[in-house]
């Protein structure tokens, strides 16, 4: 085989014979491996049908197979997306609530009737142990958390049947709640146990790489009791997460090493009198507001932003936040953020950041809605063009649409076919709803008026049916405690 393999400008099928190709002649330098260990540098051009065109750092482009180049260098081939590229990327939903964690899946045609059709059962399987984690999709696996004996297992199942691939015992215990990312340029996937112990995860064997101890390495705490809830995010060659340190709040590691980059120190910040000290239930998201590149988290006293670049500490929210547990990630877009919690003291509110002096950010308060008139427990919000669609009120996921930058809630109160709380995903103008009381619905994207458009019941039933819904090429994932669910739901 020849170096030359490593000029991956390659063309490489991302599983549905898309073909990409960077439109940007100064694509980012990286260093590839061959099959037989030989490194090289070079740019990533095209992807297309198994195939990787490259262009290597002395200008040379060629073109080979995907199939010569290392397991995680193939990894990043299937999910490469450059910014302006000629085609969209994978759908793979490779962490929390999707490719952009905004629980909007862009699948189209999809089954838009139940009533006419109701979603049949493709497939289901069990032994996945106990916890609130979704599911992650990346490269026809399924990746997951779950509490067996007194430990934390990450499962990598197959996509088709749910078959297992492989499960690894990760340190940390009781019933997880993090949804696992999957990073295919590292080769890693990354989950968090309930007590705080982060582990990184080969992709192609399950083998730890490396782990640390929110509390015992950063000396981070929750707000309340129910464990380490958050679903790190990777972004570029790090990996953020929230410790819930004075010390160390938000912190950025190296994604393949767990070294630490940085920490958000607050200990000298007035976060507010609501909330409590200590980490969310939230997962952060990035921004980009006020022309600054930044992390939003919803922190036990409030919504918060840090600086991408350093952790320095830029603004906060304290009025939504509420005493016993802040749930729902942040919404963003824009210059604008998105926030609410459930609980008599939470609340829902909409922030516009501005520049404040020469690094600097400023939050001020664009409208605010008290616990009783908007709020979201913990099934999550999307934002669909210019309206917010989620569940609301405490313990309840009444359908509700708002308005996102006047606040006008859109639809009257409407307490749909299920009960209790209900977590949300977005897709194809459509609203997937799925209720603590096991009861799925269909319910029209339309900002004029509530549709509900069907609905049926689980086949399973284990307890509150709380983990957030997928969608991936015409399937409907639900996690449902030890078992795995799998609906058809393309049109």
């Amino acid at each position: 085989m020849k170096l030359a393999i490593t000029l991956f400008a390659t063309v490489f099928t991302l599983g549905m014979g898309a073909y990409l190709v960077a439109k940007d002649s100064k694509s980012q330098l990286r260093e590839f491996t061959s099959k037989d260990g030989r490194k090289m540098k070079a740019t990533l051009i095209a992807v297309d049908g198994g195939k990787v065109t490259i262009r290597r750092a002395d200008g040379r482009k060629f073109t080979t197979s995907a199939t010569n180049f290392s397991s995680a260098d193939q990894a990043y081939f299937k999910s490469w997306n450059p910014a302006g590229s000629s085609a969209s990327a994978s759908s793979d939903w490779h962490q929390w609530r999707g490719p952009k964690r905004d629980g909007v899946c862009g699948e189209k045609g999809l089954n838009h009737d139940w009533t006419q059709k109701e979603p049949s059962l493709e497939w289901r399987t069990d032994g996945l142990g106990g916890g609130m984690s979704s599911v992650a999709i990346w490269s026809g696996k399924i990746f997951t958390l779950g509490k067996k004996g007194g430990g934390t297992v990450m499962h990598c199942r197959k996509l088709d049947d749910g078959s297992e691939v492989w499960a690894t015992e990760i340190p940390g215990g009781g019933d997880p709640n993090c949804t696992p990312t999957v990073d295919p340029d590292s080769g890693l996937v990354f989950g968090l146990s309930k007590d705080g112990e982060l582990t990184a995860v080969k992709i192609d064997d399950g083998e730890i790489a490396w782990e640390t101890s929110f509390t015992n390495d950063f000396g981070g705490k929750m707000m309340s009791g129910w464990g380490y809830s958050e679903s790190p995010l990777i972004d570029g060659d790090r990996l953020i997460c929230t410790p819930g340190a004075k010390s160390g709040l938000i912190a950025a590691l190296d994604k393949k090493t767990g070294e630490v980059i940085w920490k958000t120190d607050v200990s000298s910040e007035d976060l507010g009198n609501k909330g409590k000290d200590g980490a969310g239930y939230s997962s952060i998201v990035i921004s980009n507001a006020a022309g600054v590149k930044q992390y939003v988290q919803l922190v036990g006293r409030g919504l918060v932003g840090v600086a991408a670049d350093d952790g320095r500490f830029l603004w906060n929210y304290n009025k939504i936040a509420n005493g016993t547990a802040n749930v729902p990630t942040p919404i963003v877009s824009g210059d604008y953020v998105f926030g609410s919690t459930g609980y008599g003291d939470g609340g829902s509110a909409l922030l516009k950041l501005r520049k404040s002096g020469s690094k600097g950010v400023s939050a001020s308060e664009e409208y605010y809605y008290p616990a009783n008139k908007l709020q979201n427990h913990h099934g999550g919000m999307v934002l669909v063009g210019d309206h917010v669609f989620m569940g609301h009120g405490h313990n309840n996921g009444f359908p509700q649409c708002v308005e996102l930058k006047s606040g006008k809630i859109m639809w009257d109160k409407e307490r749909g076919p299920g009960s209790q709380s209900a977590a949300i995903v977005y897709a194809d103008n459509h609203l997937f709803f799925r209720y603590e009381n096991h009861v799925m619905a269909l319910i029209e994207a339309n900002p004029k008026e509530y549709k509900l458009k069907g609905h049926f019941k689980l086949a399973s039933s284990n307890g509150k049916s709380w983990p957030h819904p997928v969608i991936q090429g015409g399937k409907l994932y639900l996690r449902d405690q030890g078992d795995l669910l799998c609906y058809d739901v393309s049109g």
